[in-house]
């Protein structure tokens, strides 16, 4: 069976992308969860990969990681669970998305950091995290005014170019973030998979408070319920 490494649930963003498209593709794996703050996080992970990262697919002699990688080797492992479109034109459309999502929105990233259990309270952005939001905005509209006749998601049918923008999902959503009609959609669609809420029960569970992923420090907010 395959195997997966990840981190907190609450707070490890990269970890969610694989997990979530294993999930609901239905492929089955084992998962094993090392924080981040462990002391021999990077120990434990360089044994694995010689990144030190979560998270990291392990099937049988193979690691794979970084998020992307993982997908791609999911995509042709499990050819049937159609992680990519079946169109080229949509194929190719979904890989420049989600390659732009892995390596870019940096402003976003660090301002609105992936917290699970905290409440919803609205932050306000600088410019740079602004355009970071518009361009997800308009690639979220765009995938789906051209492709997404199918089905909810980017695509019509969930898949790999979704799992990349899951976390993004859960910062618009924790942070108040407000986005046009198409992109609110998208977001309750992605908040409706059974998954979703399987992983936002786990992280509400976790223990494991990391102080630079907490915008309110000293304060932990944290949702009831």
């Amino acid at each position: 069976m395959l195997h997966l490494v990840i981190a907190n649930k609450n707070y490890s963003s990269w970890s969610f992308r694989p997990w979530l498209a294993m999930k609901v593709a239905g492929i089955a794996f084992q998962e094993t969860l090392i924080s981040l703050d462990a002391p021999d996080f990077k120990s434990q992970l360089s044994a694995l990969s010689g990144a030190g990262k979560v998270p990291v697919l392990i099937d049988g002699d193979a690691r794979i990681w970084e998020s992307l990688a993982i997908l791609e080797y999911l995509a042709e492992k499990f050819p049937a669970a159609n992680l990519w479109p079946q169109d080229p034109l949509a194929r190719g459309h979904a890989r420049a998305v989600a390659s732009e999502m892995h390596a870019g929105f940096l402003p976003l990233r660090r301002q609105l950091p992936m917290n699970v259990w905290r409440p919803v309270i609205p932050r306000a952005l600088d410019a740079d995290a602004k355009a970071d939001v518009a361009r997800i905005d308009t690639i979220w509209s765009e995938c789906r005014a051209r492709f997404g006749t199918g089905g909810p998601f980017l695509y019509g049918a969930f898949g790999a170019a979704d799992a990349m923008y899951a976390p993004v999902v859960w910062r618009f959503h924790t942070y108040g973030i407000d986005v046009s009609a198409i992109a609110r959609d998208y977001m309750r669609a992605i908040k409706t998979l059974p998954a979703w809420s399987e992983w936002r029960e786990a992280a509400r569970r976790e223990t494991w408070v990391l102080p630079h992923d907490e915008i309110d420090w000293p304060e932990v907010k944290r949702e009831e319920g």
